[in-house]
């Protein structure tokens, strides 16, 4: 027996609105993840998504040039080699508690 039952309806994009008592059940809230997961039986399970990984500093700088894209605000391209060195460093896995190598600009 569930302890909730809404119904959604879903547009012609597909999306639906999540009904508010399954938000704040889920306690999800604008920006927030919802995973789907269907089972073999054909019951969908939906879940507030695991996003601990996720950088908070970066999420904040996507979502703003997301606000900026839609507001038709020009954005302007990094440079490349700044773009290579992200990248590079975007791979690098290192710890809070790993020894830095080289100096250090304060």
């Amino acid at each position: 027996m569930s302890i909730i039952h809404e119904v959604a309806t879903m547009t012609a994009k597909g999306q639906i609105t999540l009904p508010r008592t399954v938000r704040q059940a889920l306690g999800v809230d604008v920006g927030s993840k919802v995973a789907f997961e269907l089972h073999e039986d054909g019951q969908i399970v939906v879940s507030r998504a695991d996003t601990e990984h996720e950088d908070p500093a970066i999420a904040a700088f996507l979502d703003l040039l997301a606000g900026d894209i839609q507001a038709g605000r020009h954005v302007r391209a990094i440079p490349d080699d700044l773009a290579r060195d992200m990248l590079v460093h975007a791979e690098c896995e290192a710890g809070p508690d790993e020894d830095i190598d080289g100096d250090v600009d304060l």
